[in-house]
């Protein structure tokens, strides 16, 4: 299946898509709203609630705009490259996770953003009320993946 056709048939299936997949693929994040399914041999993850769905979509937008310094990126309309996309993702929700419970430590993988996000609403009232000097500054320290090496190297040397 050539790339366009995969992207397509994708876009078809998932209408629905969760804001956090990167953040989900990657084991970083769970949601009690998201549902994991496979095409050929891709993953993805859909939003299985409109209003969550709507409301996370929100904070990204957001979580986006107060990050522009810290990831170094002026135009708020093009797309992110992987490891910035997972910096807001990621870094934002630990970065609310923080203010919301400042004296926890930061869990190794969030365990419900949707739980996570409407317990920042009760708290703060409102999306756009959030302390945003917190949250961004644990997704300037959100370390990313690291790179893999690739399979071909061998660690010996050529085969």
């Amino acid at each position: 299946m050539d790339t366009q056709a995969l992207r397509e048939t994708y876009d078809e299936i998932n209408q629905c898509g969760c804001p956090y997949e990167k953040a989900i693929l990657t084991g970083q994040c769970e949601c009690s709203r998201a549902s994991r399914f496979c095409l050929a041999e891709r993953e993805g993850v859909r939003c299985t609630a409109d209003q969550a769905r709507t409301r996370c979509l929100a904070l990204l937008d957001i979580l986006r705009g107060q990050a522009r310094f810290a990831l170094k990126t002026l135009d708020q309309n093009r797309a992110l490259a992987h490891n910035k996309a997972l910096r807001v993702q990621v870094g934002g929700l630990q970065g609310l996770h923080k203010a919301l419970w400042p004296e926890r430590k930061l869990p190794t993988a969030i365990g419900d953003i949707d739980a996570l996000i409407e317990q920042a609403i009760a708290e703060f009232g409102r999306l756009d009320a959030l302390p945003f000097g917190q949250i961004v500054q644990q997704m300037a320290a959100y370390p990313g993946l690291r790179r893999r090496r690739s399979r071909s190297r061998s660690p010996y040397g050529p085969l």
